[in-house]
């Protein structure tokens, strides 16, 4: 059976993205303007606000107004569940390793 769930379809789509990492490692330390981390980065504005957009639809960011500009936070929540994903396979495959290893060990 394929797991299926739309939410974390786009949580692995917007990380599996090595620009869109990039930009949550950078607004983890800081609330950055689209423009502020566009100087990061050689590519347009439009791209990085399309990156920005996948991010937001994921849900690991949000979009905040800070006077006239608007400011990219990230939501540690969506991380959380990444992580939360990512360590049932893990303790699912490390239980097969020590069931393998007594085994092992049997003969």
């Amino acid at each position: 059976m394929v797991e299926s769930n739309y939410q974390l379809d786009l949580l692995f789509t917007a990380l599996s993205d090595s620009t869109r990492r990039n930009i949550l490692s950078r607004v983890a330390e800081i609330e950055m303007s689209i423009g502020e981390i566009a100087e990061h980065y050689k590519l347009t504005f439009a791209a990085i606000s399309k990156h920005i957009q996948v991010l937001e639809k994921a849900g690991l960011v949000i979009k905040k107004r800070r006077g006239k500009q608007q400011v990219v936070i990230i939501v540690p929540a969506k991380i959380n569940l990444a992580r939360e994903h990512i360590e049932r396979y893990a303790n699912l495959w490390a239980s097969r390793f020590d069931k393998l290893e007594n085994i092992l060990k049997q003969e």
